[in-house]
């Protein structure tokens, strides 16, 4: 597929000083040597039409999908004149083709719908379709926990690995966040089971990961949104990992809740700045965006000095189902200087202090013996490790670490004190004593514990998928 040309708007002044600047260089070359390589001079080129096809996209779309055209219409891409084309085109013979948008084409109802207008496209657009206008951003991405994160679930999770939910519960749950398998029915088209779908792991069938829509939504794909903690809301909630909550309990949730409406969300990439654009910060100004000497990035993994998810809280680098290829104490810098946009060096430096001892005493104190209790109990037989979650000490254990576990964690790292103590800790001494008493009675009278015999819809498939796990 040929290149596109690069789309600017220029205003007069600026188009007058380009033209007068490009002939007085183009002057100076000629001066020199009348032999001068004229493939070194940039060119400057004003496009303001788009295709026939692109226009009947727009003007088909208009009708069949006003609120589609409405968010497009107020988008940037539209102002740069990127027209659906520009991302939904596609080769005739790519797999995700739309087969049943080739019969808009044979419309008699519209002017549209002629064969001159005929144009591959997909419905899916992937961050390999993004990046021919965002390559940095889809780079950064790629090597996110974000676009890697359906083959980290797959590599950890005992839902999926002992096939304890139904495909129906992980269609409409668990790959609504973390992503499908893109797949096609036995028409050619788009196989229901995986699509529609928005997971930031989506695996797509051009060989990308991830949905950029999963942040920047269709068609609008507003900064504004992504910047603003709702986004990650989407997905970063609930007893497991209730991000948005515990932000929201913070300082710096109450100061976006009360400022909000005065921070300057339209500002352009790379150049969000604390204190002049926000006051308080959000989850996006944290982990992703610029400040100081830390450049804006969209590798959630990096500025991440403990993997708090984990049962056992371990360094970036040292999760085995991604190892983060960077060193956590130089991240941990970078994190440092976006705090410090804000706060001085002793609060800084106090607060990782605080939460370096909050995960020892996690790790220590409730994961470890709990691992080890674990371990006894199926040595012994009193546990059977067929399966998991149909008895009821490898629940209390799972949500020992999955839920108040990671609640602690995350608390105390996002400074949401309730969080922190009583839908943490205080849960960690409940769940702990309460599962740690069961056990020792089951090894004091050796008995084996209550195995769910009619544990509903385990019949989720245990094979990992080849498209992640080809070997």
């Amino acid at each position: 597929m040929k290149s596109k040309p690069f789309f600017i708007n220029l205003n007069k002044k600026v188009l007058l000083s380009a033209l007068v600047l490009g002939g007085l260089f183009l002057f100076a070359g000629l001066a020199v040597s009348d032999t001068a390589d004229t493939s070194l001079i940039k060119s400057f080129r004003i496009e303001r039409s788009m295709s026939p096809q692109a226009a009947a996209c727009i003007e088909c779309h208009k009708t069949e999908h006003p609120g589609l055209f409405s968010d497009w219409a107020k988008s940037r891409h539209a102002s740069a004149n990127i027209t659906c084309l520009d991302c939904h085109i596609a080769d005739e013979v790519d797999g995700d083709v739309s087969k049943s948008h080739f019969k808009q084409y044979e419309r008699s109802d519209t002017k549209y719908g002629r064969k001159e207008f005929r144009t591959p496209i997909s419905a899916v657009v992937t961050p390999k379709d993004c990046s021919r206008c965002h390559p940095d951003e889809t780079k950064q991405y790629a090597k996110s926990k974000h676009a890697n994160t359906l083959e980290i679930i797959w590599k950890i999770d005992p839902w999926l690995n002992k096939g304890m939910n139904s495909e129906t519960e992980r269609e409409s749950g668990c790959y609504t966040c973390h992503g499908t398998i893109l797949k096609n029915d036995k028409d050619g088209n788009l196989d229901a089971s995986t699509w529609p779908n928005t997971g930031v792991g989506r695996l797509n069938m051009d060989g990308s990961k991830g949905s950029c829509t999963s942040c920047h939504t269709r068609h609008r794909f507003s900064i504004m949104e992504a910047r603003k903690p709702e986004a990650c809301g989407q997905c970063h909630l609930g007893p497991d990992h209730p991000q948005i909550e515990i932000f929201t309990e913070s300082k710096h949730g109450a100061i976006y809740d009360t400022f909000g409406d005065e921070y300057n969300w339209d500002s352009a990439p790379g150049s969000w700045t604390p204190g002049v654009d926000f006051r308080g910060p959000t989850c996006a100004s944290c982990h992703m965006s610029g400040a100081g000497s830390v450049m804006t990035s969209h590798d959630v993994t990096e500025r991440l000095s403990w993997e708090l998810q984990a049962p056992l809280t371990v360094r970036p680098e040292d999760f085995k189902p991604l190892p983060a290829k960077n060193d956590w104490k130089k991240e941990r810098d970078k994190m440092k200087e976006i705090c410090m946009q804000c706060h001085g060096q002793a609060w800084v430096d106090g607060h990782y202090v605080k939460l370096d001892k909050a995960v020892q005493e996690y790790n220590e104190v409730y994961f470890a013996p709990a691992k080890k209790m674990l371990g006894d109990l199926y040595e012994k037989g009193l546990l059977d490790k067929t399966k998991f979650f149909d008895e009821k000490l490898e629940v209390e254990y799972y949500e020992l670490w999955h839920h108040e576990g990671r609640r602690a964690r995350f608390g105390t790292a996002m400074m949401a004190p309730d969080y922190a103590w009583w839908h943490g800790f205080y849960e960690c001494k409940k769940r702990f004593s309460n599962y740690m008493e069961e056990a020792r009675e089951l090894i004091k009278h050796n008995k084996k514990d209550y195995k769910a015999e009619d544990f509903p819809n385990a019949t989720g498939s245990t094979v990992k998928p080849k498209e992640l796990f080809p070997k």
